[in-house]
């Protein structure tokens, strides 16, 4: 008859197989879990799709060639790499990247981690660079109702919105004129070196110009840098009619926004709801937002967002809205996870007695041998004497 014991390999095995099953179990017992507001980012990311498809579709009416290659997915949301408007370099994977539609949903995401509610007044920068990424801000703060307060740069890096005759504030008056969107830029400025075009041609700052005068924006043209970026304050202070601003969120990397190119490195891209105290070359908009305890919310290093999003890199096709870890995560039932660990806590609670049960029987009960030793030797003692 076999003796239970619990170092045997038979137990050990036993208890092997079992925390296998267990973990399978444990494992084909994942559910899909939908993340915090779910629902407010699905009906921004559709917004955002329902607006570029909008682009798209007047893009090619006018019969504007697509560069299938830069453009794998045919946006239109992709420029040219050189344009008279050009303003910097930029990276085509980059501007890729920022047409997936659920990009809106990080925006969605951010917002509600800083806190902000319906009807909060948004402070926000766009530059021409990321018009993919522009069009997820606006369905973002229109989807939670938010009141934003847009100043453009309209000069672009390499292949963002950098045709001189659609240019970012061309986009939004399609998008508000076919009610997709009911949210367009207060003011504007050329953008580029100093804010003023430095840089480009003089043709093509006057096309920017006339960009902007067609729009019927605010142009903002001041002499100096430190000057353009108190005009911005004091135009999204103005447009806020004296409610406090909640947030701010910069777009690219204007440099009236951030005050200086570096300054777009020592700021992390994301959510920042508290900005500390730092040498900042120039004190540019975000700058003094954030020191003003504002949070903001900085989109420029593309690959640190669709990291900290879980988001693709220029996918080919474009995902669908809703599609990604962000609306979704596949985690572990914790009803099945419990049941799991109880079942083997039970079975090793029981191998353990039954162990210890073995070991106090192997103690309580003398040997024969030792016995049968100890009689022979009370024996040879009587017989001496």
């Amino acid at each position: 008859m076999y003796k239970f014991r619990a170092k045997s390999n038979i137990v050990l095995g036993l208890l092997f197989l079992l925390s296998l099953l267990a973990l399978i179990v444990v494992e084909n017992g994942k559910v899909d879990v939908k993340q915090a507001w779910y629902k407010e980012k699905l009906e921004a990311a559709q917004l955002s799709e329902m607006a570029a498809n909008q682009i798209k579709n007047h893009r090619l009416e006018k019969g504007i060639f697509v560069d299938i290659i830069n453009d794998p997915n045919q946006t239109s949301l992709i420029g040219q790499e050189y344009t008279l408007i050009t303003t910097d370099r930029g990276d085509v994977n980059s501007k890729l990247s920022t047409t997936n539609p659920n990009f809106a949903a990080a925006i969605v995401q951010m917002l509600k981690e800083a806190g902000l509610k319906e009807k909060d007044p948004v402070a926000v920068a766009f530059s021409g660079s990321f018009p993919g990424m522009n069009i997820s801000v606006i369905a973002a703060l229109e989807t939670l109702k938010l009141r934003p307060i847009i100043i453009t740069s309209v000069g672009a890096s390499n292949y963002g919105a950098n045709d001189p005759y659609f240019t970012w504030l061309d986009m939004e008056e399609v998008l508000n004129q076919s009610n997709i969107f009911h949210t367009r830029s207060v003011a504007a400025s050329i953008g580029g070196g100093f804010d003023v075009g430095r840089g480009l041609s003089p043709e093509g700052r006057d096309l920017i110009v006339k960009a902007i005068e067609r729009n019927k924006v605010q142009f903002v043209n001041e002499r100096d840098l430190e000057q353009s970026i108190s005009k911005r304050m004091e135009i999204y202070e103005k447009a806020a009619h004296g409610k406090p601003i909640k947030a701010f969120i910069n777009v690219g990397g204007g440099i009236a926004s951030l005050g200086n190119s570096i300054n777009g490195k020592l700021i992390a891209s994301g959510l920042t709801e508290y900005l500390p105290a730092g040498n900042f070359p120039v004190r540019g908009v975000i700058i003094q937002m954030g020191q003003k305890r504002i949070p903001v919310i900085h989109l420029l290093n593309v690959e640190q967002l669709l990291a900290r999003f879980g988001l693709p890199d220029s996918p080919v096709p474009l995902p669908d809205p809703g599609d990604g870890g962000i609306f979704v995560q596949r985690k572990y039932d914790i009803r099945i996870t419990a049941v799991a660990a109880l079942f083997l806590i039970v079975v090793i609670v029981f191998v353990y007695l039954a162990e210890r049960k073995h070991h106090r029987l192997g103690t309580d009960v003398v040997p024969l041998s030792n016995k049968f030793s100890s009689a022979e030797r009370d024996q040879s003692g009587s017989d001496e004497l």
